[in-house]
């Protein structure tokens, strides 16, 4: 639509400053705030890894089941730009999170989806640039903080949108 477009250049316009971008997408269930994020990610990744500098990006959910639905629907689309995903929740098997976890620190995952549970020092990104966090409003003040603080431990601070289809 006209207003996701106009969305999408705002943060991308946003992403080429000098200061990490945070911003807060509000709309209806079902207007297309994943589709805009996952643009401006997708773009995000490929001018990075253009200039030789890679990018990882977090996209967070607040259950293991919409983070599942996020990764099964884009994994293959994600593909066709040679965009590696991953999934990170609380419900797959340790090797399965220890494989993530080992792909995420190696930079050989581009995108994982995750939950807030798994914020911990156990994971760890090779260049996280991007986070994103869908249903912003069903996360606790405390989570918040939590994902705050693990996004400015590195010497870079990623860009972050937040999501959400409730009035805040």
């Amino acid at each position: 639509t006209d207003k996701q477009k106009i969305v999408l250049f705002q943060m991308l316009k946003d992403m080429e400053r000098p200061h990490a971008m945070a911003r807060m997408l509000q709309w209806d269930v079902g207007t297309g705030k994943t589709i805009v994020a996952l643009l401006a990610s997708i773009h995000a990744i490929l001018v990075r890894r253009k200039s030789g500098f890679p990018l990882q990006l977090a996209i967070m959910a607040p259950t293991d089941i919409l983070a599942r639905q996020h990764f099964s629907g884009n994994e293959a689309w994600l593909m066709k730009w040679w965009i590696r995903s991953d999934l990170l929740v609380g419900s797959i098997t340790p090797r399965m999170k220890e494989d993530a976890r080992a792909r995420l620190a190696t930079g050989d995952t581009d995108i994982v989806f995750w939950t807030h549970a798994l914020i911990q020092d156990t994971v760890q990104f090779s260049s996280l640039g991007f986070v994103v966090v869908d249903e912003q409003h069903r996360f606790w003040v405390e989570q918040r903080k939590a994902l705050e603080d693990y996004c400015s431990r590195g010497s870079i601070v990623p860009h972050r949108l937040n999501m959400s289809a409730t009035p805040i």
